[in-house]
């Protein structure tokens, strides 16, 4: 049986993208150890069908966590032969790079964002500039490149002039059933309810401004479900303009229990501003489990965003950030009962064509040369 090591930088608790690759690997008839690190308030793994391995780092942000982890990451792949390694992010890059060069294993990159266009990169010359080096030096050598959406593959084949794929970070088809009320959920039944989720509430993502909204909206809750770099300004904010009331933060949690709280809600939100080209050529996996949850979208105007909304007619999109325009738009997508079925509706048909099973076809023609 062959053997593959797929890295990425995060806990591995909630990396949806990740752990897709590596069942789809262990279906190909792969040996999978993916490896990744281990957070003082990491939660325990659940039960997966391959092998998982998390380090643990002394520090945990800065240059030197990233320098930190590269180096143990090397040292990991150095002593741990393989057949196949799978880098995932530019974070992961380099030490499969080397390993690759070393000992000749195939070496295949997803690259789950812009990298090097991140709002924590972009405005920071020298990181932005190291990032950008290995970038540039590696990805014209490298023969098979996945990405997660058709606006930032054309920046790389534009750029490195590389035949980057587009793997969609799309569900499986699980068909969740709703096994929760909203009352076994503490929720209240007399109120519509929004969702805000994702592992990666950061700034730049339009929640400041989505709770600002809350102020012009009565008979409505607000659910900001996961975890982030902003979660904590979030609730000091929240709790300055006295909104404890209409906003409740829910901390992250596995998928099916997400789920639950999706499939009860009314509106699910996707605010992400187009402050940069990372965001702008984004598709959050939230705007694709909101589809497979079955219901309605409010999405910011981003590129690949507004595609997947206005091409499904799963609902509707906002014009600027102020709280006030968020409010009336919210207000009005709720005040049409017609068209809350007909997106619902409409949901439905595109969690059938945006799913997992279609997405890995393309990722299978790679990985089965090398089974």
């Amino acid at each position: 049986m062959k053997k593959v090591i797929v890295s990425v930088i995060n806990d591995l608790v909630t990396d949806q993208r990740v752990d897709k690759v590596c069942n789809t690997l262990v279906r190909l008839g792969f040996e999978v150890l993916l490896i990744g690190r281990k957070k003082k308030d990491s939660p325990d793994l659940n039960e997966r069908p391959y092998h998982m391995h998390r380090m643990g780092l002394i520090f945990s942000k800065g240059p030197i966590f990233y320098a930190e982890y590269n180096i143990r990451l090397f040292i990991y792949l150095f002593r741990h032969k393989s057949d196949l390694l799978v880098s995932n992010d530019l974070d992961t890059l380099l030490p499969n790079f080397l390993i690759h060069r070393f000992r000749k294993t195939p070496i295949v990159y997803d690259s789950h964002e812009l990298f090097t266009e991140t709002p924590e990169v972009i405005h920071r010359k020298f990181v932005k500039g190291v990032w950008e080096g290995i970038e540039r030096r590696i990805l014209p050598k490298l023969e098979h490149v996945f990405t997660v959406s058709r606006s930032i593959a054309d920046v790389f084949n534009e750029k490195y002039h590389i035949a980057a794929k587009v793997v969609r970070n799309v569900p499986p088809k699980r068909k969740f059933i709703k096994t929760k009320s909203r009352s076994d959920l503490n929720l209240p039944e007399d109120r519509k309810i929004l969702v805000l989720q994702g592992s990666g509430i950061n700034i730049q993502r339009g929640a400041e401004e989505l709770i600002g909204a809350m102020k012009f909206l009565s008979g409505y809750l607000l659910l900001i479900i996961g975890g982030g770099d902003v979660i904590s300004e979030l609730k000091i904010k929240v709790t300055t303009l006295n909104l404890e009331d209409k906003i409740r933060f829910i901390p992250k949690q596995s998928i099916e229990e997400l789920y639950q709280y999706t499939m009860n809600a009314d509106l699910g939100l996707t605010l992400d501003k187009d402050t940069n080209l990372n965001y702008l050529y984004s598709l959050p996996n939230k705007l694709f489990d909101y589809i497979h949850a079955g219901i309605p979208v409010l999405a910011s105007r981003l590129v690949e965003v507004t595609k997947i909304v206005e091409n499904y007619q799963i609902g509707d999109t906002i014009e600027s950030h102020d709280p006030n325009h968020i409010a009336a738009k919210i207000q009005e997508m709720m005040s049409d009962p017609r068209k809350i079925i007909e997106w619902r509706e409409n949901c439905k048909f595109a969690s059938e064509q945006l799913c997992w099973e279609n997405e890995e076809k393309i990722i299978q023609e790679v990985y089965q040369l090398y089974a």
